[in-house]
């Protein structure tokens, strides 16, 4: 873990406006017009309720254009070349196993996502480029052990502070606004473009009920960092929607695969109502609801579900809540979560009440925090909020062995 983001050779692609010169170094101003052309060509085809790049309210900190790349796309890859996105593939969605190869982790999700929403997104002749960016950066800021990481995480910070919070929703946001880093420079995050932060912050996919997505086009451009009801409001493109919608989608068949293999439950334990209308597998599953969205949402103004699908989903969803959330096995294993994030909350809390004496403790857990902490990107941090950025960012086996570390003799 120690230490912030560092630049890999690859993110030179990201930072650097790519340039079309000609055989004595100067730019070629035709290939750039061309480009442009191009681009606008393409956009000027996509539904009139979908988002255009050119109309986009722009990144926090002004940048160079670059001729290959909207700006959506650039967003893209420096989220897919961050260590927070990387991380994602050691990091629980339901079920942590790191010898079973076939149990659904972090990453494979946002894979499912990414992918379910560019279907419907292609289908509907969206912004693909502004879809894909934030199907990719959704969960970057998502704590170990899924879920349960991050309900007992937030309890940690509001022992201490009852008017903070951790929001996977939120701190995905933060990730991407502050703590990773590009250029070398401090606080200025990747710097995305407003409508991929947006899509990130609005991405809630645990609203089981929503059967119609508006998009909250009117949004004011600050409203997407209260911590308050940033991630409940819808967001303000219609792509945004669309991942939000996906997010759900991924998850819901997925996970009872996941549930079968640890002997929670089985397709065919899924009411015989919910399986004459959804299906009796993932893949059936999907397909029902991707088409459904499709045949509904076409040339509107909204991502719509029919009654009877949007039903049957909801029903479905609860069913996994019962059946698998809430099952002995995930609650006995939450007990475990919880024992290991609120052990390290509070050792690493108490070490950063002297971070020079952790920084020489000998313990590499410690002097890994004041490590951290001492490139943390912004100044006069409270230890509170450094020491829930540092464990929010730890894979599920770094945390277990930064605990093992620390509590084992």
């Amino acid at each position: 873990m120690g230490g912030m983001e560092q630049q890999s050779l690859f993110d030179r692609f990201d930072d650097e406006p790519v340039r079309f010169a000609g055989p004595n170094g100067a730019e070629n101003p035709r290939d750039l017009e061309l480009l442009s052309l191009l681009r606008d060509n393409r956009e000027q085809h996509l539904s009139p309720y979908a988002f255009r790049s050119r109309d986009s309210r722009g990144r926090r900190f002004p940048e160079e254009k670059c001729a290959v790349r909207s700006d959506f796309e650039r967003d893209m890859g420096r989220i897919i070349y961050t260590q927070a996105f990387r991380r994602l593939r050691h990091k629980t969605q339901v079920f942590f196993n790191p010898q079973n190869d076939h149990i659904c982790s972090r990453i494979e999700h946002v894979i499912y996502v990414n992918y379910t929403a560019t279907t419907i997104a292609r289908a509907l002749n969206l912004n693909i480029d502004l879809v894909q960016a934030i199907a990719l950066g959704h969960d970057i800021g998502h704590a170990p052990y899924g879920h349960s990481g991050e309900r007992t995480l937030d309890a940690c910070v509001k022992r201490h502070d009852p008017d903070s919070y951790f929001q996977h929703e939120m701190q995905s946001l933060r990730v991407a606004d502050l703590l990773a880093m590009r250029n070398g420079k401090k606080g200025e995050g990747l710097n995305l473009s407003f409508e991929v932060r947006d899509g990130i912050v609005s991405h809630c996919g645990e609203t089981y009920s929503e059967f119609r997505l508006n998009p909250d086009r009117d949004k004011e451009t600050d409203a997407i960092l209260s911590p308050a009801n940033a991630h409940r409001r819808m967001p303000a493109t219609l792509e945004g929607c669309v991942v939000r919608i996906a997010d759900k989608i991924a998850y819901i068949g997925r996970d009872i695969e996941d549930a079968a293999r640890a002997g929670i439950m089985e397709f065919e334990d899924i009411p015989p109502a919910i399986q004459s209308t959804l299906g009796s597998t993932n893949s059936q599953i999907i397909n029902t609801i991707v088409t459904d969205i499709i045949h509904n949402s076409l040339d509107k103004d909204a991502i719509l579900m029919s009654e009877e699908t949007g039903q049957a989903m909801h029903e479905l969803l609860k069913e996994n809540v019962r059946r698998i959330y809430q099952s002995e096995k995930i609650k006995k294993y939450e007990a475990r979560v919880k024992n290991t994030v609120e052990g390290l909350f509070d050792a690493l809390l108490t070490a950063m009440s002297d971070p020079e004496k952790a920084a020489r403790s000998g313990n590499a857990v410690f002097e890994g925090l004041a490590e951290y902490a001492r490139s943390y990107p912004a100044l006069d941090a409270a230890p509170l909020r450094i020491v829930t950025d540092y464990i929010a960012g730890m894979t599920d086996s770094f945390a277990d062995k930064c605990y093992e570390t620390i509590y084992w003799v």
